[in-house]
């Protein structure tokens, strides 16, 4: 018989503490509503009336099948629930649940908020009993609880057992510096729930100082928690909070905790997980964790020979999850280590069959390290993989012809007499017999220069004609150069990341000694490939 495990993200709160991330109002909006989608029980909005965005945002909440919660903290020394207005403002948000975090280390309770030890305790079991007399369901996160407890336990088990004996429907046990292993974890936990605090009301909610968040979300489920928070791509002050993308399919696909638990997040919506954590690297315009577990690009990809032809033959030889199930795909990557295995590998995945033994393979592996000599990189940049196969196969279709390219840059005062930088790019096609001339420039709506390489990429898609409607919904959404040779000789190597409507995401390489030029061959591979994987017709 299965347990319920309650999933409560706190990203738009605690991962707002990561440094670099601000949300908007719209992001936030954006960011529940697809929390929402994934089946989460718990969405921790933020802290009403810490700040005019979060404000706004629970002014206009959203509308979800998770329990919208507000976050503040217990009532201060000196006021009563009812009368202390910051604890007010977090009431007033109107959620049907609310997380207070309180002091549960006694050196805090001394040093940091300068009260005595029963003060706290005191108002722990006020304004829990406040928030339940007003209707709300009641959180107590537990803070620095690991180290008050290693420091004092019997004081740190007071603080969380007046949460609990106050009608608190959770208390939340917070490694809040993030140094607790995960055998402490467990150890804790369990000493908890044998204090009379039991399972069904016990969270955690780690840090990944140690880079061991997870794993102590694991060992705490583990002791008998039954409640367990975290935040998207693990975002979060510094090293960042428990990371939910990798924690949620560690639940749902590893045993014992796929066979002994329920969560909201089902099976399907689990398969969505790795575009919605590329959806939030787009919002914060990051670039996404190759080598993050379960979602990175690089969790499926396999480079080595043996490998490859290991997984040709069952994919589970190197694989311990299908990728599909988190919506991921399995690469296998090219470079001038490949062999045959996985030559032949990666063409089946993009839908070319070449028989075993077939001499063109060894015409294509060539070509490879040919132009990997040259500073090609194919290992990061599937897509013009692709290319350089099919055109070595004869099935390379020739949409267009660039007849020829100009870019120019132009540093001038503008009318309020700062210097600024203009670039202008014109790049004429041939597509069948029509000449089809394109200009753009690289200032955007905001009036800010994006640079020439914005501006080229602007004027290659601006009219290619029939396939204009195939590459309206590409963006690029990364950009990577790198000096591959120094000296005279020096080469510049550019990769380019672009993605689509539907969330397909693709990298494309150019090289040459000019960087605008290195940039240009990127960006004509990845329109070309988008157009032969949407099933364009050659003019």
């Amino acid at each position: 018989m299965t347990e319920c495990l309650y999933l409560y993200d706190t990203t738009l709160r605690d991962g707002q503490q990561t440094q670099g991330v601000q949300f908007s109002l719209t992001e936030k909006q954006q960011i529940a509503e697809a929390l929402d989608v994934l089946g989460v029980d718990y969405i921790e909005g933020g802290w009403p009336g810490a700040n005019p965005t979060d404000s706004d945002f629970f002014d206009a909440a959203p509308k979800t099948r998770a329990t919208f919660t507000a976050f503040g903290m217990t009532k201060r020394a000196g006021y009563s629930a009812e009368n202390d207005d910051v604890l007010a403002g977090v009431m007033n948000a109107g959620t049907s649940a609310v997380c207070l975090v309180g002091k549960s280390h006694d050196f805090h309770v001394t040093t940091a908020l300068g009260i005595t030890l029963d003060e706290n305790v005191e108002n722990i079991s006020a304004t829990m009993a406040y928030m339940v007399k007003e209707g709300r369901e009641a959180l107590y996160d537990a803070e620095h609880f690991f180290d008050g407890y290693k420091a004092n336990p019997d004081y740190a088990l007071s603080c969380v057992k007046a949460a609990y004996d106050a009608g608190a429907r959770w208390v939340v046990l917070c490694d809040t510096n993030g140094g607790t292993l995960p055998h402490e974890v467990y150890e804790i936990t369990k000493a908890v729930i044998a204090a009379g605090i039991p399972g069904d009301h016990l969270g955690i909610h780690t840090h990944d100082d140690t880079g061991n968040a997870v794993a102590c979300s694991l060992a705490a489920i583990d002791a008998g928690a039954r409640q367990v928070q975290g935040t998207l791509n693990g975002l979060g002050e510094r090293c960042g909070n428990a990371n939910l993308t990798t924690l949620i399919p560690t639940l749902l696909t590893k045993e014992p905790y796929a066979s002994q638990f329920e969560t909201g997040v089902g099976h399907d919506a689990l398969s969505g997980l790795t575009r919605m954590s590329r959806q939030l690297d787009d919002i914060l315009n990051r670039v996404p964790n190759k080598s993050a577990p379960f979602v990175g690009a690089s969790a499926f990809a396999h480079k080595a020979g043996l490998h490859a032809s290991a997984i040709l033959k069952d994919p589970t030889t190197y694989e311990h999850i299908p990728p599909e199930t988190v919506g991921n795909t399995r690469i296998v990557p090219m470079s001038n280590q490949a062999g045959q295995s996985n030559l032949r590998a990666r063409l089946a995945e993009a839908g070319i069959e070449v028989e075993k033994g077939d001499p063109r393979l060894g015409d294509i592996l060539n070509r490879v390290k040919e132009l990997e000599d040259q500073g090609y990189a194919y290992d990061g940049a599937q897509a013009s993989f692709e290319l350089v196969a099919r055109d070595v196969l004869g099935q390379l279709p020739q949409f267009f012809e660039v007849k020829r390219y100009k870019v120019t840059v132009e540093r001038r005062k503008n009318k309020r007499n700062q210097m600024i930088s203009l670039s202008e790019a014109i790049v004429v096609v041939k597509i069948g017999d029509d000449k089809k001339l394109s200009v753009s420039e690289s200032m955007d709506a905001s009036g800010t220069d994006r640079g020439p390489v914005n501006a080229l990429a602007k004027a290659l898609a601006k009219d290619l004609g029939p396939y204009q409607a195939i590459i309206e919904d590409m963006q690029l959404v990364d950009f990577k150069v790198r000096i591959t040779q120094g000296g005279t000789e020096a080469q510049t190597r550019v990769i380019i990341d672009s993605e689509d409507g539907a969330g397909h995401r693709w990298s494309t390489v150019g090289v040459s000694p000019n960087i605008v030029d290195a940039s240009f061959e990127a960006l004509l591979d990845a329109i070309i490939w988008k157009l032969l994987r949407d099933g364009a017709q050659a003019a």
